[in-house]
């Protein structure tokens, strides 16, 4: 296979949501053919650049299952499905990006705010941003104020996102964001919420920069920031 076919096979992969030969995918379409991880393999055995896998194979395929997404085509496990083999493949990429001497579009804090155990849609967010380029510290669920803060200035964070799926933990974001500001952090850090309960109303009420309403929403906030810069 020339680099332009594993490139795109990548791509088709994700699409799929195929980590590894062993996933049958979405539609079974490439059952029994190497999945994300084997191609991603490939491709560096094959001396494909790590900038290319990532933009032309990882972030294209997810460009297109957002599409999808958006159409009704695909729905939250679809999603997921994707998100975890471009997961698979951040594993294998990343000694890679290091040596490649890619630069990260900057440093981004995730987090499910104290008393919420919900991790899907977080974990898809940060998946996402892994492979547009960003250097993620997820700090998981049920995480309180105090250590969000901490972990955004050990690492010199530019943004942080907060996720919330029950309407009980939403005002933690909001003690979250005034945590930040006590702290003489809150001007340093663009905070993004999002959650099913969430709204761009209620980040507005809690001083929150943005309101993303699915994954593929952050993303291009995200991006509007570090561009920002």
């Amino acid at each position: 296979m020339n680099k332009d076919d594993l490139i795109k096979t990548i791509c088709d992969n994700v699409i799929q949501g195929r980590r590894t030969k062993d996933d049958e995918g979405i539609d079974d379409s490439l059952s029994g053919t190497p999945g994300v991880v084997e191609l991603v393999g490939e491709a560096l055995a094959a001396e494909v650049s790590v900038q290319s896998i990532l933009k032309e194979g990882l972030s294209r395929g997810m460009d297109i299952v957002g599409k999808k997404f958006e159409a009704n085509e695909y729905f939250i496990p679809d999603m997921l499905a994707a998100a975890e083999a471009v997961s698979a493949a951040m594993d294998v990429l990343e000694p890679h990006i290091m040596k490649a001497g890619l630069e990260p579009k900057g440093q981004f804090v995730i987090a499910t705010v104290l008393g919420d155990h919900h991790d899907i849609g977080k974990n898809i967010v940060a998946v996402l941003l892994k492979g547009a380029g960003f250097q993620v510290i997820d700090l998981g669920t049920d995480v309180p104020a105090d250590r969000i803060i901490e972990a955004a200035n050990k690492n010199n964070a530019q943004q942080v996102g907060l996720s919330a799926l029950l309407t009980t933990t939403m005002p933690e974001m909001k003690t979250t964001i005034e945590a930040f500001k006590k702290a003489g952090l809150r001007e340093k850090v663009k905070v993004l919420i999002g959650g099913a309960p969430t709204s761009k109303e209620f980040a507005k009420e809690i001083g929150a920069d943005a309101h993303c309403k699915d994954a593929f929403e952050a993303i291009a906030v995200a991006e509007s920031h570090a561009g920002s810069r």
